[in-house]
């Protein structure tokens, strides 16, 4: 595996995949990783010839308050999994490289509608800094196709949304959600959280468990998502949103149909951010 910081030699490296003919994918990650980034790069390295990860923590998408200055970085192990685990290019860039203008003045990239809900109304500018970001990183690589989570759902669909509005020839696949043996998503943020908040995470996976099976006996959506609410403020959960939407678009749903749907959670737990979904 190589390891570049600079777009020159990314470049560089780049065209040799490309001149010998191999097709190229890009797992996008703000490093810290852990098994469900792997499976990420494992799912990349069966679609393509040539796997690309980029690490890097970007600050346009933290609030003021938010977590970017304590958010964990570990290049070094990070490097090591990636090596294991079939990475052929680890993409490290420094801020000024994605952001050589600073980023408080950098070009902004944004998809609206789809930016100012669920996860985007509680974390104001959250995805202007994603998709801006997202956009640099693949124009910086350009590659044929490039993996995101389900666990980021929202954020898989505004993806989707800007290669298609701006005509990026980039395929954007979907990986399977991974989770610890008592349902609990795989995150970089788990780490945040104490013993007993950490026995208490679970409960948000079994909601939405919950949730589904209320939809299939036919239950009101608006009260599967307030009976959902009510229970994990029970719990001890402040709770940003639980929510039933359409799966293509988030718009909402209205009444259960033939119409597939995502069920969305997002609660914290002390000062930690959870989120979590699941396919209806």
């Amino acid at each position: 595996m190589q390891t570049v910081i600079a777009l020159g030699e990314l470049r560089l490296v780049l065209g040799g995949f490309r001149a010998a003919g191999q097709r190229i994918a890009l797992v996008p990650t703000m490093g810290n990783l852990h098994a469900g980034h792997y499976a990420l790069v494992e799912l990349a390295r069966s679609r393509a010839d040539r796997v690309v990860v980029s690490v890097f923590v970007n600050p346009t998408q933290f609030g003021p308050n938010e977590d970017f200055a304590r958010y964990p970085r570990s290049l070094d192990a990070d490097a090591e999994g990636l090596r294991a685990h079939g990475c052929d290019l680890l993409f490290a860039p420094a801020a000024d490289t994605l952001y050589p203008y600073g980023s408080a003045d950098t070009v902004s990239v944004q998809v609206p509608g789809l930016s100012d809900q669920l996860c985007g109304q509680a974390r104001p500018g959250h995805f202007t800094g994603v998709t801006t970001v997202v956009t640099k990183l693949f124009n910086a690589v350009q590659p044929d196709l490039a993996i995101f989570g389900q666990k980021d759902y929202q954020q898989l669909l505004l993806v989707r949304r800007l290669v298609a509005d701006l005509c990026l020839p980039i395929e954007i696949v979907m990986a399977p959600t991974v989770r610890e043996a008592d349902g609990l998503a795989l995150s970089s943020r788990n780490q945040y959280l104490g013993p007993e908040q950490r026995a208490l995470a679970p409960a948000l996976y079994q909601c939405l468990l919950w949730m589904r099976a209320q939809v299939a006996a036919g239950q009101p959506l608006a009260e599967v998502e307030a009976k959902a609410r009510a229970d994990l403020t029970a719990r001890g959960f402040a709770v940003d949103y639980a929510a039933l939407r359409r799966a293509d678009d988030l718009s909402p749903a209205g009444i259960a149909g033939n119409q597939a749907l995502v069920g969305l959670l997002a609660a914290r737990l002390g000062t930690t951010r959870l989120i979590d979904n699941l396919l209806v």
